[in-house]
């Protein structure tokens, strides 16, 4: 973008040359200095946040103090200037797909090459599994790029439909996915095989979907969109009586504050946040975020292919640090959890079925074995849940794959989480 930009600038110039006159017109002036850019703003107390929101239109109340908005350059420099206030510039932030993995869409309403994918085999530990079951009466809330919920293996499980990315916040019944990388993930979590059983099966095919639109088509958006999802799916779950496990497959490198603070928020109303690890491997440390974060449990990618007798994680998957493997006590940029993340089959919009590869592909094997899981338990806090994952985790070692070893390792983290 950079590049472009140097292009047309010399271009301007060397016109120029030849028409001294021509000049950048005062419109275009103002255009450039009114152009507004997210913003979120902290106050000491409710007071003075009403004070600011009379002067700045909100888009979300995150917390009880503070507010996202948008403004202008000349706006933001102004608030900054006021000591009272913490104002910061809202973070974007991506879909978390490994970008060099091949895909090809099946067509339009096309039966799927295959029902029971490997790593529906995988996870089931079952080369002969037909169908999955599980998940009746858990949400499981995608918080992605939209799930195309009129896909006959998705549309019997479709109970919310919303959209936190347009220019008026929460727009109910709408969670158009033109991307297709949240139908995907929806998929993997709870694909009942349609009416006529003739789709594809996820892991809790009885779980009910909560399919939030938090990034754009382009796979990007706004922390500020991503935490008011997060904390309406906790407020949901609190409202209904009901357990609800979010679905983050998206991420970004460093730790943004509205995202952490509105997982924390989740985790204390009693709700299980799962989170892609990221595609940065093989080097430790990398560990994307919301992932990273220790109420969050961040899933690594595993491969369909076998090394020192176990699955193998994949070079993209990102890895935690050595200095904290072997303890099996999650803290910050820990992996805490492996599944089938490489060459995954799932649903895909207009009907059809794709493969691709991620953390992003492994992280709602892990959202629809807690469904599953927690339907049979329903008495069980969040807490509890992840405890018995963890277990399950420990019970299928893996020992294959770049850092990974006996044990807790920074590549795997605790293992293989399965249903047997």
């Amino acid at each position: 973008m950079r590049k472009s930009k140097k292009v047309f600038m010399s271009i301007l110039l060397s016109f120029s040359l030849v028409m001294p006159a021509l000049s950048v017109s005062a419109e275009d002036v103002t255009k450039d200095s009114a152009e507004k850019f997210r913003v979120y703003v902290e106050a000491p107390n409710k007071t003075m946040k009403s004070s600011v929101k009379e002067q700045y239109k909100a888009r979300w109340d995150l917390t009880e103090n503070g507010f996202s908005t948008e403004m202008t350059e000349k706006q933001f420099q102004a608030l900054q200037k006021n000591k009272n206030l913490s104002v910061t510039r809202v973070q974007e932030v991506t879909i978390d797909t490994d970008v060099r993995a091949s895909a090809k869409k099946v067509g339009t309403m096309a039966v799927p090459t295959q029902q029971i994918t490997w790593g529906m085999k995988a996870i089931y530990n079952n080369a002969n599994l037909t169908a999955t079951s599980g998940g009746q009466g858990i949400n499981v809330a995608v918080l992605d790029t939209g799930v195309a919920i009129s896909h006959p293996d998705l549309s019997n499980r479709a109970k919310q439909c919303k959209d936190f990315t347009q220019s008026n916040p929460l727009v109910n019944g709408t969670c158009t996915d033109v991307n297709g990388h949240g139908t995907h993930v929806a998929g993997t979590a709870l694909a009942d095989a349609g009416s006529d059983k003739r789709g594809i099966y996820g892991v809790a095919p009885s779980a009910n979907l909560w399919a939030y639109k938090v990034l754009g088509n382009n796979g990007s958006g706004y922390s500020d969109d991503i935490a008011a999802a997060i904390r309406h799916a906790a407020d949901q779950a609190a409202s209904t009586g009901t357990k609800t496990v979010i679905n983050m497959s998206l991420g970004s490198a460093g730790n943004d504050s509205l995202i952490s603070s509105a997982v924390s928020y989740a985790y204390s109303r009693g709700v299980l946040v799962v989170a892609a690890a990221g595609n940065s491997g093989s080097r430790e440390g990398t560990i994307g975020y919301p992932g990273a974060l220790t109420q969050a449990v961040a899933v690594a990618a595993l491969e369909n292919r076998q090394e020192n007798g176990t699955y193998r994680v994949a070079d993209f998957s990102s890895r935690g640090y050595r200095s904290t493997a072997g303890d099996y006590v999650i803290q910050q940029g820990d992996v805490e959890i492996s599944a089938p993340g490489a060459s995954i089959y799932s649903t895909w919009p207009n009907g059809g079925y794709n493969t691709i590869s991620g953390t992003s592909m492994a992280t709602p094997h892990v959202a629809g074995l807690a469904a599953k899981v927690w339907a049979a338990n329903p008495g069980w806090t969040n807490a509890q849940l992840r405890t018995n994952l963890q277990n399950r985790a420990r019970a299928v070692d893996i020992k294959g794959g770049i850092g990974a070893a006996t044990g807790d390792d920074y590549a795997s983290g605790f293992g293989f989480a399965r249903v047997n």
